[in-house]
């Protein structure tokens, strides 16, 4: 099923190769329509592939892979659009938390210090493909044990890099941010409609 998310005031629509809700509400929050296309790559790091080549690789692969999906289907062409976006912490990317006790030991990690969230986009266009990537430093406040479990046990840190949602009860960790808030939430809205205008594509 490819869900639709349109704005009568928006001037472009794009095939988002992502089932992530958070980015379709920041591509709905600048006016730009989309089309859901899930890529459902494997994303798995390569050995000796640095965090930012893996972030912009994967989501360049998840752009193609939906791009050439789309054509095989012959359907109407428009832009493509991929994003990743990672947490990491002394060049380890933490990737999502397998279980509740995971996410438990990656924010104890997280507490007190501060770590990089690297979020990529791959636009590809009838001119080719427009990468960007944004570079975040997030720095938690210190947490305890209980504040850490209660977060938890709210159900917000399964499915999210890092274990927590910025956009969520997470907020209130987050001493200091230097970057991109939507670039931490998943998709960097400034970079994007950069990435838009440098293609010439309208917007919005």
């Amino acid at each position: 099923m490819h869900a639709a998310g349109r704005d009568p005031n928006s001037g472009t629509t794009v095939y988002l190769a992502s089932a992530s809700p958070r980015r379709q509400e920041l591509l709905r929050q600048v006016g730009i329509g989309f089309e859901v296309w899930p890529s459902n790559i494997l994303e798995a790091q390569r050995p000796d592939e640095t965090a930012h080549d893996y972030v912009q690789r994967v989501a360049a692969d998840k752009a193609r892979h939906v791009a050439g999906l789309i054509g095989e289907r012959g359907l109407p062409f428009r832009p493509v659009l991929g994003a990743d976006t990672e947490v990491v912490l002394e060049d380890e990317i933490l990737g999502k938390p397998r279980d509740p006790a995971h996410a438990e030991q990656m924010l104890a990690r997280l507490a007190g210090r501060t770590h990089t969230v690297l979020s990529a986009l791959c636009l590809i266009t009838a001119g080719g493909e427009h990468m960007a990537l944004s570079v975040n430093r997030v720095s938690f406040a210190p947490l305890s044990a209980t504040e850490i479990a209660r977060y938890v046990a709210c159900g917000e840190a399964l499915d999210k890099a890092g274990g927590y949602a910025i956009q969520g009860r997470a907020a209130g960790f987050i001493a200091r941010l230097e970057g991109s808030y939507s670039g931490v939430m998943g998709l960097p809205l400034f970079e994007l409609c950069e990435t838009l205008r440098h293609a010439g594509i309208e917007w919005p």
